[in-house]
């Protein structure tokens, strides 16, 4: 094997070449991104960046070494996996011994194009620009991005309504946390909207959630992402329902071809954070590269979102449902360090505005006892 191609320009992908060379792969490494921007993090486009507190070049990642060939501006159209070739939009085709598919998803839109998303570094400038004159927001979508675009834009001082078929975080916290969650928007001044029935986006700013018409300046979508694999359809390689490519235990998709991050179907289902994205860019190099004796993926739980004046870190498996353990702080407070256990005997720790290192985190989610309080 001398020619690995990585298809994806994100964290998963950046790794993923990382590790080849980490692994010991001294063949040519080349990384075909479809965006013109050298890797970057997703993780402050709906923070810092998109409120205007840090510039845009912040969020760039270290541009790989100079033994990585990184080709920006670079779209994948289509995969010949017999003829081992990747075709380009342009018509060029580039030849391959091995495959790393980190391709991402893209926003799931409800209007077309005309939607405004976070999902890019070019979408959160863009929304920025917008909200810098905006006086009033509607989000569509109450997970971890909408939650933390509205605290944003509230901070930023629009009148925030956030509308959802469910209540907000619910389906990925579970109803406690999710409450907590939903408590501090409102303390902040963000209303929220429940449309069981779904939303119809009108355009002129406007939005119908069942017999009422909502306006506002600005319409956020932030209801999800499609996996990028339009580009393997007659590729034979498996999708699921969804569109995920389904990779084993070790990210191995077909002989030769190897996949990490949000484009990644495991047992039905996509994780897509950062987290997943690096470890399986670390699986997926090792796969490659030592086929049926690499170690298996081992899936590592965390989750991070800051929104409406929480800090929430989580380690372990969601939903979450009952009442945790209280193992530090207090609810009314808002500070507090959390451990729920389920009937298989696994535990989930979460830190709100409770300052603990992550691996401390990671080992009470993995049901190692408590410290014992810190004396006051």
């Amino acid at each position: 094997m001398r020619r690995i191609v990585v298809v994806g320009g994100s964290i998963a992908a950046l790794t993923a070449s990382e590790s080849l060379r980490a692994g010991g792969f001294d063949g040519r490494v080349t990384v075909l991104s479809e965006e013109p921007h050298q890797p970057y993090s997703r993780v402050p486009l709906s923070k810092g960046v998109l409120a205007g507190r840090e510039p845009a070049e912040s969020a760039l990642l270290p541009a790989p070494g100079e033994d990585i060939e990184l080709r920006t501006g670079t779209r994948a159209v289509r995969l010949d996996a017999r003829g081992r070739a990747v075709t380009l939009a342009d018509g060029t085709e580039v030849p391959y011994d091995g495959l790393v598919v980190a391709s991402g998803a893209r926003a799931r839109r409800l209007t077309g194009d005309a939607d405004l998303v976070v999902r890019t570094l070019d979408d959160a400038e863009a929304l920025a620009d917008r909200l810098a004159t905006a006086r009033s927001a509607i989000v569509l979508g109450g997970g971890f991005l909408g939650m933390e675009v509205a605290s944003t834009c509230r901070a930023l001082g629009l009148e925030v309504t956030v509308v959802d078929v469910v209540p907000p975080l619910l389906r990925l916290l579970g109803p406690w946390l999710a409450d907590l969650a939903v408590a501090a928007a409102r303390d902040h001044g963000i209303r929220i909207r429940v449309a069981p029935d779904g939303v119809t986006v009108m355009g002129d700013h406007r939005v119908r959630c069942g017999e009422s018409v909502l306006e506002a300046d600005v319409i956020v979508c932030a209801v999800g992402d499609v996996p990028n694999t339009d580009w393997l359809r007659d590729s034979g390689l498996p999708l699921d329902a969804g569109g995920g490519l389904i990779a084993d235990a070790c990210c191995r998709v077909a002989p030769g071809v190897v996949a990490a991050g949000d484009v990644v179907s495991r047992q039905g289902r996509r994780t897509p954070h950062w987290t997943n994205a690096v470890e399986q860019g670390r699986a997926a190099a090792a796969g490659l590269l030592q086929g049926a004796s690499a170690r298996p993926y081992r899936p590592d739980p965390y989750f991070w979102t800051e929104q409406c004046g929480l800090d929430i870190k989580i380690s372990g498996e969601l939903p979450l449902t009952g009442t945790p353990d209280i193992l530090a702080g207090s609810v009314n407070d808002r500070s507090m360090l959390l451990r729920w256990h389920d009937e298989g005997g696994s535990a989930t720790a979460v830190a709100v505005n409770h300052r603990l290192p992550v691996i401390k985190l990671k080992r009470l989610g993995a049901g190692i006892p408590a410290p014992a309080p810190a004396r006051t």
